[in-house]
């Protein structure tokens, strides 16, 4: 009874702003609805980020690749293969899972700029390769792809831009829930510990090589999903569109929102959706000047990025004795276990 006393409040305030989210799709414009709708995909595609370079401590320079590749994904299954919206996301999903844990491998012995750089090559190569001639039937070469807005089911009295906001709220509230679960697990633990301690996490049975592999490939999973949504969103995918500097949003976005915490990929969604609209009046070169701005500012002012500024001050000094459990501090125990140091001090009840 005392857990749940503890988690009720966090579910509870997690319950409310789920509502409030949803009654913003019947007052918001069409417009800004599918802004919103684009701030969703960001903040899964930067949440599968996160995983990859806050938890596990791998730096990533082409997560727009993957972007890419749930986008194109998404148009060969409903536009080539007939399958509706609904099942092409999750399939570009799995793709993305299949392909991210294929590259995972051969990167397992690279390490800091060795893996940036293997990354970067592939933010480079993709857009190249999706104008390729071989499978140009297949990506619309230059040209790009169409897609088709889903319309919403008959029973539901709403707009498409209405149907695709709550869509993609309920795509991110359902991956959102799964990370939350996985890294406050003895799986997000390992992944800690293989980060941090990676001698005495093999000296306890576990496998570096395969904890880092599933990483990558549910960071992959995750970022194509982000791109799926976006594509169906947008309704169009191209081979620029997916870009080297989309990989250096996606990563901006992750700093700007907090490394290694999970509601920092929505402050990072909602920066890299608005801030170059903002900017953009000014110059065209203003949003990358911005950039490098506040990631300075960031760096040197902030650098545990913006949800760890808010949940400090809302915190106040509770939250300075107490760190959330995704982002806590793990120790090995004596029969080979990780547990964290938090919850060494809670008693089971």
């Amino acid at each position: 009874m005392p857990f749940m006393r503890k988690r009720f409040p966090v579910y509870g305030a997690a319950a409310l702003l789920l509502a409030a989210l949803v009654a913003l799709a019947f007052v918001l414009e069409d417009f800004q609805l599918f802004q919103l709708t684009m701030v969703m995909a960001y903040a899964v595609a930067l949440l599968g980020l996160n995983m990859l370079v806050g938890y596990a401590g791998q730096i990533s320079l082409g997560h727009g690749a993957f972007f890419a590749l749930g986008g194109y994904a998404a148009a060969i299954f409903m536009n080539y293969v007939g399958l509706p919206y609904w099942a092409a996301v999750p399939l570009a999903g799995l793709f993305g899972f299949i392909f991210g844990f294929i590259f995972g491998i051969p990167t397992l012995r690279l390490q800091g700029h060795y893996l940036a750089l293997a990354t970067f090559s592939l933010a480079v190569a993709t857009p190249q390769i999706l104008k390729w001639k071989r499978i140009e039937d297949w990506t619309g070469g230059v040209q790009g792809v169409l897609l088709n807005k889903p319309e919403p089911p008959a029973a539901l009295a709403a707009t498409p831009d209405q149907w695709l906001y709550l869509l993609a709220l309920g795509v991110a509230a359902v991956l959102f829930t799964c990370a939350y679960r996985l890294l406050r697990g003895q799986v997000g633990r390992s992944i800690v510990a293989v980060r941090d301690h990676p001698i005495a996490a093999a000296a306890v049975g576990i496998d570096a090589a395969r904890v880092k592999c599933l990483v990558f490939a549910v960071s992959a999973l995750y970022t194509c999903v982000g791109g799926a949504v976006a594509a169906v969103a947008v309704q169009f995918v191209s081979p620029d569109t997916y870009n080297f500097f989309l990989s250096i949003s996606l990563l901006v976005g992750v700093v700007v929102g907090g490394i290694e915490t999970i509601s920092g990929a929505v402050a990072g969604a909602i920066f890299i959706q608005f801030m170059p609209t903002l900017v953009g009046e000014y110059s065209k070169a203003a949003p990358w000047a911005i950039y490098g701005l506040i990631l300075m500012a960031v760096v040197f002012v902030a650098p545990g990025g913006v949800a760890r500024v808010l949940r400090r001050r809302a915190g106040g000094a509770s939250g300075r004795g107490r760190r959330a459990r995704p982002e806590e501090d793990t120790s090995l125990q004596g029969d080979g276990s990780i547990q964290s140091k938090s919850m060494q001090r809670v008693p089971n009840s």
